[in-house]
């Protein structure tokens, strides 16, 4: 594809407002939706849950509980991120798809999806294997997002000198995979991975508390704990809670994440390697141990070999991934129209329970949706005024990365809904506390986004590039312009999009709470589908979920898709 054919598919991607692709993510969403709603009639009428035990000694099980779906939900996100991603960025045919189902899939409230999944599969699973799989898949939800958006982002963005070089040596699509594609994108991968299993956090809590009137679907694990800790008042097993989950962050944080950042940083992108690499004391001791030097040489060289080569015989290089157009096979025609014709049905079913919600309940849901909006861009302005200096400063300051990244870690996988009750005692009785509080809390579950992603673009900054800026002389707002806004705007764009979904999402949380004996609520559209939800009034549900979905879309597409082809066209390091 030539760079004119790629900005004429650029314009013209970014001129429409909504696509083919759009309409189909959006119908599948909605016949998804109506399923899940029509299987959550036959659910049990009454679902007895665990009881949680809060004294110290269930913690090390409860902890083990919760890493165990929190491990299972990332692998499965890992998986879908790069095959997904893949496809997306170099099947222009398939992305005019697979994208708007991203924009779709991320901005469906996950807190008003978790009824219907939970409901819909206790009616065809035994209750605790439907459980548990729900919890796997809302954490899942959760975390995949901004991964695949990072991946896709860091493949549309490889230098093009890069691209070609791997054409030289004839790479195939494996060997490009592995020498090219995951070593480019893995500084973003890696922070945006610490980020999911952060976020994770916030919605594990919810997915081991959720009810639905006489059906109690508590899993026993931190979540549970911490809840059932806050709703008795005993401070003392808060305070154990709190330290359990803040222990369990710094081990993985010491154990796994800061081992991949100082790994990762080989990737990085420049001809001058930098003053202060990230360190690991765990990263030193397991390169320099001598049996994980034999497992290297004695097995795992040998497999990986062994692998490249029959992938080569196998895959001999066929070309150019990107641009490449595929025709579509009758076996994928008729499985697509299958599917169609299985949605439409659903459509189907879907208008008939949406003609059910008075005209009354229809205002109601515009008026929420503006006052939402309203949160949303309040919250997202406070989060990218801090986040924007301190990412920057945290990603191109070693010695300030290695006390400050820790921290925010720990911070960042809080849940704020466990810390929900204290903003609501020192803001309730201000005036609008609690719209106040409804920001607060939409700035604390998605601030984290903007801030990972921006200390991973702050990170890959080639130190060629710092080094030719301080020959020139450049300092201040001159630095801003010239160097640290244009290499991390990608990033910027990719954890923008995250946290507004993100905040739509809490705004479940943020608007409708029980607090006190008392409930407390907003007007907004995460306060219409929470009083849905506890009520069982399903049209309603569906109704303000798909108005929240189709508002979220229509703002990806007029501001975050524009600024994602921008960043994918002009801020390319190359």
């Amino acid at each position: 594809m030539t760079q004119d054919t790629h900005i004429f598919h650029t314009s013209q991607r970014a001129g429409r407002l909504l696509t083919w692709g759009d309409l189909a993510a959006l119908a599948l969403i909605a016949a998804a939706l109506y399923l899940g709603a029509r299987l959550a009639f036959d659910a049990p009428e009454v679902v007895a849950g665990p009881q949680i035990s809060l004294a110290p000694a269930a913690l090390p099980w409860y902890t083990a509980m919760s890493v165990g779906r929190m491990s299972a939900a990332y692998a499965l996100s890992l998986l879908f991120t790069l095959f997904y991603g893949r496809l997306a960025a170099y099947n222009r045919r398939l992305e005019l798809v697979l994208m708007p189902l991203l924009d779709v899939l991320q901005s469906v409230p996950i807190l008003s999806f978790l009824p219907l999944v939970l409901l819909s599969l206790s009616a065809i699973l035994p209750q605790k294997l439907a459980v548990e799989l729900a919890s796997v898949v809302l954490i899942f939800t959760s975390q995949v997002w901004n991964m695949t958006f990072a991946w896709y982002q860091s493949l549309t963005t490889i230098p093009k000198e890069l691209r070609e070089a791997g054409s030289i040596f004839r790479l195939n699509t494996w060997m490009r995979f592995k020498r090219l594609e995951l070593p480019f994108g893995m500084i973003s991968l890696v922070w945006n991975s610490m980020m999911s299993w952060a976020g994770g956090w916030f919605f594990l809590m919810a997915a081991e508390i959720f009810t639905v009137g006489e059906r109690d679907f508590r899993l026993p694990g931190l979540g549970a704990y911490l809840h059932a800790a806050a709703d008795k008042s005993d401070y003392t097993a808060v305070a154990w809670g709190l330290a359990a989950l803040v222990l369990t962050v710094v081990v993985i944080d010491q154990l796994l994440w800061r081992p991949l950042i100082a790994w990762s940083e080989r990737f990085k992108v420049e001809m001058v390697e930098t003053d202060q690499p990230p360190t690991s004391w765990f990263y030193d001791l397991v390169i320099r141990s001598n049996l994980a030097r034999l497992a290297g040489e004695r097995i795992i060289s040998p497999l990986a070999e062994a692998f490249d080569r029959l992938t080569l015989r196998r895959f001999p290089f066929s070309g150019e991934a990107e641009g490449k157009e595929e025709s579509w096979s009758w076996p994928g025609v008729i499985a697509a129209g299958l599917v169609s014709a299985g949605a439409l049905y659903a459509l189907y079913r879907l208008g008939l329970m949406l003609v059910a919600v008075p005209l009354v309940q229809w205002g109601g849901i515009g008026v929420g949706l503006l006052a939402t909006l309203l949160r949303v861009a309040l919250a997202l302005l406070i989060a990218l005024a801090w986040t924007v200096p301190v990412g920057v400063a945290i990603g191109t300051n070693r010695r300030l990365a290695a006390v400050l990244q820790p921290v925010v870690q720990v911070t960042a996988s809080v849940p704020a809904t466990a810390l929900f009750p204290v903003v609501l005692l020192v803001v309730i009785d201000m005036p609008a506390g609690l719209n106040l509080a409804a920001v607060l809390l939409m700035l604390m579950g998605t601030q984290w986004y903007l801030l990972f992603n921006i200390i991973a673009g702050a990170s890959a900054i080639p130190q060629d590039l710092k080094y030719t800026t301080e020959l020139m002389q450049l300092s201040g707002w001159m630095r801003w312009r010239t160097l640290i806004l244009p290499a991390i705007f990608p990033y910027l764009v990719t954890g923008a999009i995250t946290a507004t979904g993100g905040a739509w999402n809490a705004s479940i949380v943020a608007e409708y709470q029980s607090f006190g004996g008392r409930t407390l609520s907003v007007t907004g559209i995460g306060s219409l589908i929470a009083q849905a939800t506890a009520l069982g009034d399903y049209p309603l549900l569906l109704a303000a979920t798909l108005a929240m979905v189709l508002a979220v879309i229509l703002i990806n597409r007029l501001l975050w898709r524009r600024l994602y082809l921008l960043a994918e066209d002009k801020y390319r390091m190359e």
